[in-house]
């Protein structure tokens, strides 16, 4: 039927037949600019279309409604009742005017507004009213006694709030009066890209609204002269005259750009097009490559759902920017038959049926809340990212099930009831939450009615001082995505921080002051006098098969006036296998003591908790340094830089505990980020930058079961191996240079010409392995390094590895040549990765991706750091890879390879970041234990670093019980 018709029709037939009566929507359109008419018009249509009749009440030029809709049923009328943000051009906001202009046209006149507004709801007779986002018409509505209904992805006290944080807090009462004018709506109809909207009660989620097509792309570019080979962008900033000086030279040849919004007396070059003002952009959207522009609801929604690669300029005080760029990177596909959603919803509830809500709205708006927060701290110029629990994707592919958010809801009003936060930010980690609310069930009231009191968490109940400051830091775990044991030769590695961390919380005391378990006691009766003490209660201490606690006289540390040496540290705790532990915990104090000079007269309690899997290979140990000497710091206002505290805390592993190994693991853990690949050359830790990981892409972690250890044998033969072959290497280098400097005549070698003496000279002299390029190792090294060498020939011909953390035993043998070999590639392979990772989004960008990851393992097994376990895993990963055809949707994951220190431990896995493949990881999980009876666990997410985190100090908020 047409819609013509339809209009004129006093009632409307449903799909069963029965007859339902017209309905009149009073549709309110915020004075913001043209891209919320642009989709309210597809929702009036499909309203219009139905049979009913809207009124439109905007600022918006009727032209804009009546060029598109042509039908009685449409009634335009022209009010302002909101202002949006002053723009003083396209991209500049002006917070302060924008609230000066939200007050003079709102709240000055808001008795008159809510007067005039009501009074015509009635007269107009209005069944239900829809805003997009005006407030005060909610109010309005409910003064009328009609319901009504918000549409739209933000609400304009989210926008203002951050205006009033850069514009002054007299305005704040707008904010307020916003969010109580909204929460007089029956429902918002969220639209995808949203941003944090609290103030809404109940929420329904709607499919994406966009402008249809009228023309094809051939059509348009045959009317335009533009033949269907060039390359085209547009260039389009909101419909608005921008003035812009546009040059011939900043297009590549053969490219032609369609401007959009240019004014009359604009003067383009010949390569550029003036766009008509009344041109239809969607169809000159869909007609180009790619466009550049601002980012804004109407174009990020407009380039998602034609395809179109979109360049946008980033704009201080603007919200929206993180989650559209959100909603572009998640590449969902949407579809024009979806498009009347949102019209369908709204006729509903116009006849009074309750449409299905978000059953968490309450842990919805919470984290809408949470990450207002987040947006509160921009600055100009600074990038906001979101949470990655808010994300719309892991949302969507049930990565981070909303389920979740419902737990965050109580753990965060429990944690903030117990401490008061006297300085830090929980940034919405619910491990930190949980982590306060574990430390408020220690008071001995609290453990006397618990029916568990286990040996920890009863030491744990005597060791703070609840009405003294507390401090926690917390630090993550790390999954080796690439790099791994080629780190301690200088190697570019990529590190992504884990969701799973280590906490540590510590007080300090005076010696005299301090709550001390009974045996500390009678060693302090025992001794000279009252010495500063050490006491340490690790939780999770009967899953690991060790003592829960730890306790020493600080004293113990000293020698005479100076520090122990790092040897005699390593005797002291290795006296009992149950309490080594302690030396991940202690070895801190010992190495700042040492390297800096620090001197701790005061006593210590430390508690430790820590997420992190051990023997994982997901860096448990790093974790506890870093969180241990973060909280050290933090407590004793020492300012190390997350750089600098990561090198300290390696020194703990390599002298105090004895581990050989490198910087990577505790670099990332102190300088990591939530959802980026941490890029640092090992030489020794300089950070070359945080690369985004691709929204299309995800990596997971999974467990074999099998214990990895830095500390065990095959790590340190490896490494031994590895040192000797560069000793190798150098020598022979310095050979080349003295063959050619004491001989006249050339010298007989392929690769050695003019030049290539200095090449060869700083082989010579070369501190990191992975300096040398794969192509000099094959063209001057490779056949002479051998497979396998003993300790005494080695020693005999080169006298030593040079390396300080590992030593040679003269009567085994050790491989040489894979060892060697594995840095030198496995470097080029990490380059490879991080250069691929901003390649097109595509199916052989991803293979490319798991190749690389493959031949890292397969070198792993070489160098002898493989494992059944960690094989077992890969395997699968490629079966289940290859098992899936193009004609059966192809593959979901791509590549897998074992980490960290190899020898066990996990397999880090790629894969698109989809639904189907995180089906297909649980499915190997699966697989996986039916052939071996272990259920790996799965690592899936991340979180920031320490560094990134800071720390918190807290106090207990004491009743009046206690």
């Amino acid at each position: 039927m047409d819609p013509e018709l339809l209009a004129n029709s006093p009632a409307m037939s449903t799909a069963g037949g029965a007859l339902e009566r017209r309905l009149v929507f009073a549709f309110y359109l915020t004075g913001h600019g043209f891209g919320h008419a642009t989709r309210a018009i597809e929702v009036v249509r499909h309203l219009i279309a139905a049979g009913h009749e809207v009124h439109v009440s905007t600022a918006v030029p009727e032209f804009v409604f009546t060029a598109e809709l042509r039908s009685p049923g449409l009634h335009v009328r022209k009010v302002l009742l909101d202002c949006g943000a002053v723009q003083s051009d396209p991209l500049t906001v002006d917070p302060l005017a924008s609230l000066e202009k939200y007050h003079q046209t709102a709240v000055v006149p808001r008795e008159s507004i809510l007067r005039t507004e009501a009074e015509w709801l009635r007269s107009v007779k209005a069944d239900l009213v829809v805003s997009d986002v005006v407030p005060v018409v909610c109010r309005a509505a409910a003064d009328a006694g009609i319901r009504s209904v918000c549409i739209g992805n933000f609400s304009w006290d989210s926008i203002y709030a951050e205006y009033i944080m850069a514009a002054g807090y007299h305005h704040r009462s707008i904010v307020w009066q916003i969010a109580e004018d909204y929460s007089n709506c029956e429902t918002l109809l969220r639209l995808p890209g949203y941003c944090p909207m609290p103030a809404f009660c109940d929420v329904t989620d709607v499919p994406l609204v966009v402008r249809g097509l009228r023309k094809s792309r051939s059509e348009v570019r045959k009317d335009l002269g533009i033949a269907e080979s060039t390359k085209v962008v547009i260039f389009n900033f909101g419909g608005q005259p921008a003035g812009w000086k546009l040059k011939q030279e900043w297009l590549p040849d053969g490219w032609i750009c369609l401007v959009c919004g240019a004014s009359d007396s604009q003067e383009v070059p010949p390569n550029f097009i003036k766009l008509e003002k009344d041109t239809y952009t969607p169809d000159v959207m869909a007609a180009s490559d790619c466009m550049l522009g601002k980012i804004g609801y109407g174009t990020a929604s407009e380039a998602l759902a034609y395809k179109l690669p979109f360049v946008f300029v980033r704009r201080d005080y603007f919200n929206e920017e993180p989650f559209l760029r959100n909603l572009l990177e998640v590449e969902h596909s949407y579809h024009h038959n979806i498009l009347g959603v949102a019209a369908r919803i709204l006729q509903d509830i116009a006849v009074g049926k309750k449409c299905a809500s978000d059953k968490f709205n309450g842990a919805r708006r919470l984290q809408d809340a949470i990450v207002l927060g987040y947006q509160l701290q921009r600055t100009p110029g600074k990038d906001v990212g979101i949470p990655d629990w808010y994300s719309l994707n892991g949302t969507e592919i049930g990565a981070h099930p909303i389920i979740e958010n419902t737990e965050k809801v109580k753990t965060a009003e429990l944690c903030c009831e117990d401490f008061e936060i006297l300085h830090g930010d929980l940034q919405g980690l619910t491990d930190t939450m949980a982590f306060l609310k574990s430390l408020s069930g220690l008071t001995e009231n609290e453990l006397k009615n618990s029916e568990v009191q286990s040996r920890e968490r009863t030491a744990a109940s005597v060791l703070f001082d609840w009405e003294k400051e507390i401090y926690v830091a917390r630090a993550p775990g790390r999954l080796d995505v690439m790099g791994g044991i080629a780190d301690y030769s200088g190697s570019l590695v990529l590190q992504m921080p884990l969701r799973e961390a280590c906490h540590v919380a510590i007080q300090r005391n005076h010696p005299s002051k301090q709550k001390l378990w009974k045996h500390v006691q009678a060693r302090q009766l025992e001794s000279t006098g009252v010495v500063p003490v050490v006491q340490i209660v690790s939780f999770g201490s009967e899953l690991s098969n060790r003592a829960p606690t730890f306790d020493m006289d600080l004293s113990d540390f000293m020698d005479g006036d100076k520090p122990i040496s790092y040897e005699k540290a390593r005797e002291f705790f290795c006296q009992d296998p149950s309490q080594k532990w302690a030396a991940y915990v202690s070895g801190t104090i010992l190495i700042l003591m040492t390297e800096l000079g620090v001197q701790f007269t005061d006593s210590m309690s430390i508690l430790v908790s820590s997420a992190v899997p051990e023997g994982k290979g997901v860096s448990s140990s790093a974790s506890v340094e870093v969180a241990t000497m973060s909280a050290i710091a933090a407590a004793y206002g020492l300012n190390i830089t997350p750089r600098d505290l990561a090198l300290l805390c390696q020194k703990v592993e390599n002298h105090v505990v004895g581990a050989p190994c490198g910087v990577m693991d505790q670099m990332a853990s102190a300088c990591g980020e939530a959802n980026k690949l941490l890029a640092m050359v090992c030489q020794p830790a300089e950070v070359k930058e945080l690369v985004m990981i691709p929204s299309h892409m995800r990596f997971w972690g999974l467990d074999s079961g099998i214990r990895h250890s830095v500390g065990g044998g095959d790590y340190g033969s490896v490494r031994v191996g590895t040192y000797m072959g560069r000793k190798m290497i150098k020598c022979a280098a310095s050979n080349l240079v003295s063959v050619s400097s004491t001989s006249d005549a050339p010298v007989q070698t392929d690769d050695y010409k003019e030049k290539g003496r200095d090449v060869v000279k700083s082989e010579a002299s070369m501190e990191y392995l992975c300096n040398l390029p794969p192509h000099r190792y094959e063209a001057a090294y490779s056949k002479d390094i051998p497979e396998i060498i003993t300790g005494d020939a080695f020693l005999e011909k080169y006298g030593d590895h040079d390396d300080m953390v590992t030593v040679i035993d003269p009567k085994r043998s050790y491989s040489v040549k894979a060892p060697t070999r594995h840095p030198i590639y496995e470097n080029f392979r990490v380059e490879t990765f991080k250069a691929l990772l901003t390649a097109a989004n595509t199916d052989e960008q991803l293979a490319a991706l798991g190749e690389l990851m493959y031949q890292c393992h397969y070198s792993y097994n070489a160098c002898g750091l493989g494992s059944d376990g960690t094989d077992r895993l890969v395997n699968l990963v490629q079966e289940m890879q290859h098992r899936k055809t193009p004609e059966n949707g192809g593959p979901n994951l791509y590549g897998a390879k074992i980490t960290g220190g190899g020898s066990g431990g996990s397999v880090c896995v790629i894969g698109k970041n989809c639904l189907q493949s995180a089906e297909e990881i649980a499915e190997i999980q699966q697989s996986y234990k039916a052939a071996t009876g272990y259920l790996p666990i799965i690592f899936d997410g991340s979180s920031p670093g320490a560094g990134k985190f800071g720390y918190l100090k807290i106090r207990r908020r004491l009743t009046i019980t206690e």
